[in-house]
């Protein structure tokens, strides 16, 4: 099942990946993903956006229960349009922030609270 958010892209520009086998992916507005990028600095694994939102990848099983406000853990079996590596520029879904070695997946705990906290930020 595709992610109906996701741009269209060129099979030479991602894969279709899907979520729930190598990590889960939680889809988060594109204003309230840069400030709780902003916010989680180095702490963020990798990040793909795709000009509407950011998707940070997390653990297998870390997104049950997810429920923060204008966010969507995406379910497990959906195609995520991930771009190939160092594919950092649009159009399309492109990495914000590439993976690495030690920089893929983003404790869902720490992402919770950042985005907790640049939701905070958006309504002051």
């Amino acid at each position: 099942m595709a992610d109906p958010d996701l741009l269209a892209a060129s099979p030479t520009m991602c894969e279709p990946r899907a979520v729930g086998e190598e990590w889960d992916a939680v889809r988060v507005p594109r204003d309230v993903g840069r400030l709780a990028l902003d916010i989680l600095g180095p702490r963020s694994g990798a990040v793909i956006e795709d000009g509407t939102a950011f998707y940070w990848l997390l653990p297998v099983g870390s997104t049950d229960g997810w429920d923060l406000a204008t966010t969507r853990a995406l379910p497990a079996g959906t195609t995520l349009a991930v771009p190939l590596a160092r594919r950092t520029v649009g159009p399309g879904p492109h990495w914000r922030i590439c993976p690495g070695d030690d920089r893929l997946l983003t404790p869902a705990d720490v992402l919770r609270a950042a985005v907790g906290d640049a939701l905070g930020r958006g309504e002051q």
